[in-house]
C-alpha cells in the first residue's frame, strides 16, 4: 500500500483526579501492575500539559562555542550541552568504565553561506551543509544556527533541538567508552545514539534539567515527531542508516522508558528483532507504495481484517458517509463504527484525502508531516477493531479502548506483511515500505487511530504509539493482556 473532524482530548481533565485516587501504587488488588495500566502515565510519569522548552529565569550556559552569535538556535544549542554533560557526568560511571570527559570544542556555522565557504567542521566547510553532528576525528559537536536548528524549533518546538543534540552527544559518549567501533553497524550506533537521546528526554521530563522543562502530552510528541521527520526517508538508497520513523521512534521510547543501560543492549539482532516480517525495501525501484483509497479498496481491505481477526459476527460496512444514523452513538468523521448494530460507516472522499501522500514544498528543510495511504488505512483498521472489541464484550467509550485499538491496529499491520503471504493466504493487501511511518506520524498529529468510539484520544503521543507498536511486536495477546 503504499478530512473530517479531529475530536479535542477529553480524557486530560481526568489525569489529576486519578493520580490522587490511585497514587504510585504497584499493585492493585494482590496484582502486579505494569506502567502500562494506567493510560494517563507515559512510562510511568505522569501526563502533564504544562511549559515545554527553556526553563523561565535559567541563567544561560557560558561554554565556549566556536563561531557562535548568540542566536537563540545557539543558546538553546549551548544549554543543551551543558545539561546533557550535566546528564553524562552522572550516568557514564554507572554504565562504563572510567571517568567521563566531556566533548573537546563545540562549534556553530551558518548553512546560508555559499558552499565551499564557513567555517570548518571535521575538515569541511560548512557551508551549504544544514546539520548537526559528532566529529569522532577531533571528539567535536557542531550545528547549523541559520537554517536546521530554526527549522526544528518553528516545526516542533525548541525540545526537538535538545533532542537532536541529545542524539549527537550520544555518539561522542559511544566513541569515549568504545561502546562502538569502527566496524559497528551505523544503524546499531544511530539507534543507541536514538536511545541515549530518549534516555536524556526522560530525564528533563523528570525536572532535573537546569535549563529546559519538557510535558509529556504534546511537548513529547513534537519531540517524537521530529525523531519522524529525520527518518530514512527512501528505504532503497544505500546511504539509508538512521533507521525508519519506527525503528528510531521505537529507540527513542526504549531510552525514556529503560534508561541508558538499555542502550548499550541495542546491536544488531536486537534491531532485526524489532523488524520481525515487516517490509524495509521496494522490490521495484518505481514502486512508491500509495494505493488510492477507493471502495474497492476498502472492500479488499475488509476481507484481509476479516481473514486476521476472525470475528464470529464481522461488521458491515456502508461507504455513502460515515454518520450511520446510529442509535447510540455520535459518528466520528471520516470513519465511524456503530455497536448497536454493528456498522461501520466511511466517508471514502473524506479518508482519501487523509491518504494523499504530502508532497514535499520547494524550500522545506523537513516535512513537518509523513503521510500517505496507510494514513488512512490504518484509521479504518482501528475501527474494524472496535467491532473485535465490541464482540469480546469489551468496553468501547474508555480510554483502554483508544490503547486497545492502536494496539489492535498494529496486529493487523503485522500480519500485513508481505511476509505473510501464501498459496493459502486470504490476505488481497499487503504493507509497503513506509506504510508505518505514516501510522506512527498519525499516532503522533490527530491520533485518531488510537481513539475510542466516539473519537476520543489520549493527550499522550507517546502512549499512543507504544500501543501500536505492541501489536505490531507482540501480537492480540499482549493488547488484551497490556489494556484489560
Amino acid at each position: 500500500m503504499s478530512g473530517g473532524r479531529t475530536r479535542h482530548t477529553l480524557w486530560m481533565t481526568a489525569v489529576i483526579t486519578m493520580l490522587v485516587v490511585s497514587g504510585c501504587g504497584s499493585s492493585v488488588d494482590g496484582r502486579a501492575v505494569s506502567i502500562y495500566e494506567n493510560p494517563f502515565t507515559v512510562a510511568g510519569l505522569p501526563v502533564t500539559d504544562g511549559l515545554s522548552g527553556p526553563r523561565p529565569g535559567a541563567p544561560h550556559s557560558t561554554l565556549e562555542v566556536r563561531n557562535a552569535e548568540g542566536t537563540d538556535s545557539d543558546i538553546i544549542a549551548t544549554d543543551a550541552i551543558d545539561d546533557i554533560q550535566r546528564y553524562w557526568a552522572q550516568t557514564y560511571p554507572e554504565l562504563f568504565k572510567g571517568t567521563f570527559a566531556p566533548v573537546s570544542a563545540l562549534i556553530s556555522w551558518d548553512a546560508g553561506e555559499d558552499e565551499d565557504e564557513g567555517v570548518r567542521f571535521c575538515g569541511d566547510r560548512t557551508g551549504g551543509v544544514p546539520n548537526a553532528a559528532y566529529c569522532s576525528r577531533d571528539d567535536t559537536i557542531g550545528w547549523d544556527r541559520t537554517i536546521l536548528l530554526p527549522a526544528l524549533i518553528d516545526a516542533f518546538g525548541p525540545m526537538s533541538v535538545v533532542m537532536v543534540i541529545a542524539h549527537e552527544y550520544g555518539h561522542a559518549v559511544q566513541y569515549q567508552s568504545g561502546l562502538i567501533g569502527e566496524d559497528t553497524p551505523t544503524i546499531v550506533a544511530e539507534q543507541q545514539a536514538d536511545c541515549f537521546a530518549g534516555a536524556f528526554i526522560r530525564h528533563v521530563a523528570e525536572g532535573d534539567s537546569a535549563h529546559f522543562t519538557i510535558n509529556t502530552s504534546d511537548g513529547l510528541n513534537g519531540v517524537l515527531a521530529a525523531t519522524v521527520a529525520v527518518r530514512d526517508v527512501d528505504p532503497n538508497d544505500p546511504d539509508s542508516v538512521h533507521g525508519t520513523a519506527f525503528e528510531r521512534v521505537t529507540a527513542v521510547q526504549i531510552g525514556f522508558t529503560d534508561g541508558a543501560a538499555a542502550c548499550t543492549e541495542i546491536d544488531e539482532a536486537e534491531i532485526e528483532s524489532r523488524r520481525a516480517d515487516l517490509p524495509h525495501q521496494f522490490s521495484n525501484a518505481a514502486d512508491d507504495g500509495e494505493l488510492p483509497v477507493t471502495v474497492e479498496t476498502l472492500e479488499a481491505f475488509v476481507r484481509s481484517f476479516e481473514s486476521l481477526l476472525t470475528l464470529q459476527n464481522p461488521p458491515s460496512v456502508t461507504y455513502n458517509g460515515s454518520d450511520t444514523d446510529c442509535p447510540d452513538g455520535s459518528s466520528t468523521e471520516p470513519v465511524s463504527y456503530c455497536a448497536s448494530t454493528n456498522t461501520i460507516g466511511v466517508d471514502v472522499g473524506a479518508l482519501a484525502e487523509l491518504g494523499t501522500a504530502e508532497r514535499p514544498r520547494r524550500g522545506d528543510v523537513i516535512p513537518l508531516n509523513v503521510s500517505g495511504d496507510y494514513s488512512a488505512y490504518v484509521l479504518f483498521a482501528s475501527r474494524y477493531t472496535l467491532a473485535v472489541q465490541n464482540e469480546a464484550g469489551q468496553p468501547l467509550d474508555n480510554p483502554q479502548t483508544a490503547l486497545r485499538s492502536a494496539c489492535l491496529a498494529g496486529v493487523i499491520t503485522a500480519g500485513l506483511s508481505a511476509e505473510n503471504r501464501t498459496s493459502t493466504s486470504e490476505l488481497e493487501v499487503w504493507l509497503s515500505p513506509g506504510d508505518l511511518d505514516e501510522a506512527v506520524s498519525g499516532l503522533l498529529s490527530d491520533g485518531l487511530t488510537a481513539s475510542d468510539i466516539d473519537g476520543v484520544t489520549l493527550p499522550s503521543g507517546f502512549s499512543r504509539v507504544d500501543a501500536f507498536r505492541s501489536g505490531v511486536l507482540g501480537g492480540r495477546e499482549q493488547c488484551n493482556t497490556r489494556y484489560r
